[in-house]
């Protein structure tokens, strides 16, 4: 803030305080008058003591004593001619003065507040134009970021690799320019959510021992024209004082979205959009600054943002596969007390499509669970009990308003997602089967950990829409078709969704092109309801082939309330 705007505003303050303490005051040392009589009050008037009575509207009035101190009140007349009355009887006589005094005392405060209002909005309006105040950013210095590197990034190996040679710019930048070498200004993060992009760009910082600048894109989109612009000249200002450094920017897709063609755009976005770009293309050579971005849709920027001299390197930061889920799990680990039967090796192969960010909270919830217990390690079955929690949510502990046909219904439901599963792949793997209701929403819940693959078959994407679609062919059979329930909803949804991937984005359908494209909707929608139509015929087929096993998983189920993967083998091969 300037140093007029605080002065003004402290004057202001000072002003407004004092004013209530006056108030304040006024009300605490009032006289409070003494109700006399009415025929007492006529009395007096009569004898010439009353010496002076304000009137009012109100129900009482207040008069003076010409011998005593003090306030008095009675009831007010109100009769027609009262106050004429009052003056010939030579009383002096005043109207709502008390009122007044009160009324005037309140329209100050107001004014005062208003002034105090104005002055506050006009002095965070200054501190908006210079660009400051209201959106921090992160700092951290080269010897805080000394803490953080790539040893404390597992996995994202070919992420590493990617920036290693930017580490080595940020550290000797003139070793580059020397070759005559541009080094990218910008690096683009891309990839889902908790996969650790962030992480990265700190260790990035901490490798080279520089400092970190942290902001999020949204920092910059204000309501005022102009102001976004100003932080992010204000940003640049700081990493250019500073020499070297790293400027992250989260969510970037937040400030970089395609711009409009100027019709219905959003002014304040595109300025500070070519502010960024502005200042990404003012770098000197070897000035050590890089600027990194992450988003998790790419697809959505600007096409000028990806231009060499702005974000011209693009690195993935993906899912980690198996082994740098072990190295995930096992740095997460190393301050928690694991029991000794924990197999960190069979987690990370149960954790197909965990991120980074997944894996670390199954781990806190497990230690929270041990904590809780008192134990004095986490156990297996605290890791169980947190894998399944993040899976599907916590179980419901309060089951005793479920009906038994529900829990029948639920049961021949998952049986045939278990089933199915099984019979169609038998690479997927049924961890576990359950009937007990959780705090997400579900009845129950087959869990099943594919293989680790690069790519899918048109094969395996037909299999997955029949394990999709078994619970609803399992009611089918058992309740008949005009009982099948509401339970399918949400595997009609992912049904529907892998067909319409099928027909369009993986053209496995009647055409190579992709119609999404094209937009031919009309044809899509018919192929991607005759194909989930035939698939489901598929799998009523396939399960009423093998209802012995159907029928007898569901009745385990209803026995037990949860299976794990051996029992279910075991079921189904024995049935």
């Amino acid at each position: 803030m300037k140093p007029k705007y605080r002065n003004i505003l402290g004057v202001a303050i000072i002003i407004a305080v004092l004013s209530m303490i006056l108030a304040g005051a006024y009300f605490i040392n009032r006289q409070q008058p003494q109700f006399m009589e009415y025929n007492l009050f006529m009395t007096a008037l009569e004898e010439g003591q009353v010496e002076s009575i304000t009137l009012g509207d109100g129900a009482m009035l207040t008069f003076t004593l010409a011998e005593r101190d003090g306030l008095y009140t009675t009831n007010n007349p109100r009769r027609e001619n009262f106050k004429e009355f009052l003056l010939l009887s030579g009383v002096y006589v005043s109207e709502n003065t008390t009122t007044d005094g009160i009324l005037q005392i309140f329209i100050t405060i107001a004014l005062l507040a208003g002034l105090f209002f104005f002055i506050h909005r006009r002095a965070n309006a200054g501190m908006s134009k210079a660009g400051g105040g209201l959106a921090p950013v992160t700092v951290q210095s080269g010897t805080e970021q000394k803490l953080c590197g790539f040893d404390n990034v597992a996995g994202n190996l070919e992420a590493k690799e990617s920036v290693k040679d930017i580490v080595d710019y940020l550290k000797e930048p003139e070793r580059f320019t020397r070759y005559g070498a541009r080094m990218p200004r910008g690096i683009l993060f891309h990839g889902k959510p908790g996969t650790g992009k962030t992480l990265m760009a700190r260790a990035m910082a901490g490798e080279a021992g520089v400092p970190f600048y942290a902001v999020s894109g949204s920092d910059f989109v204000q309501m005022y024209v102009g102001v976004g612009a100003a932080r992010v000249r204000d940003l640049f200002k700081k990493a250019r004082e500073a020499g070297k450094g790293v400027i992250f920017i989260d969510e970037i897709d937040a400030l970089g979205k395609k711009r409009s063609d100027g019709l219905n755009g959003n002014d304040e976005r595109e300025q500070t959009l070519n502010a960024l770009l502005t200042e990404m293309q003012g770098f000197s050579e070897g000035t050590g600054i890089v600027v990194v971005a992450a988003t998790n849709r790419p697809d959505t920027l600007d096409e000028a943002l990806m231009r060499p001299g702005r974000f011209d390197r693009r690195v993935e930061i993906g899912l980690p596969d198996m082994n740098a889920r072990r190295q995930i799990l096992a740095l997460h680990a190393q301050d928690k007390p694991l029991s000794t039967e924990v197999d960190l090796d069979d987690l990370a192969r149960d954790t197909v499509f965990f991120s980074g960010a997944m894996l670390e909270g199954l781990l806190n919830d497990a230690a929270i669970g041990a904590a809780r217990r008192g134990d004095e390690s986490i156990q297996p079955s605290d890791i169980t009990s947190a894998y399944y929690t993040a899976l599907a949510g916590s179980e419901k502990k309060d089951r005793s308003n479920i009906r038994e046909r529900d829990k029948s219904i639920t049961a021949w439901h998952e049986a045939g997602h278990a089933l199915t599963a099984m019979l169609t792949n038998p690479e997927n793997r049924v961890a576990k089967v359950t009937i007990i209701p959780s705090t997400s929403g579900a009845g129950g819940f087959c869990a099943t950990i594919p293989p680790e693959r690069m790519y899918f078959t048109k094969q395996d994407l037909r299999q997955q829409m029949m394990v999709s679609l078994a619970g609803r062919c399992a009611e089918q059979l058992c309740f008949g078709e005009d009982n099948v329930t509401t339970g399918a909803s949400n595997d009609i949804e992912k049904a529907t969704t892998t067909a319409m991937q099928y027909v369009t984005k993986f053209g496995m359908g009647t055409s190579l092109a992709d119609r999404s494209l094209l937009k031919d909707t009309d044809s899509v929608a018919k192929e991607c309801a005759a194909l989930t139509d035939t698939i489901y015929q598929e799998t009523l087929g396939l399960l009423q082939k093998n209802y012995n096993a159907l029928q007898a998983l569901a009745e385990r189920l209803l026995d037990k309330e949860t299976l794990d993967g051996d029992e279910v083998l075991e079921i189904v091969t024995s049935a």
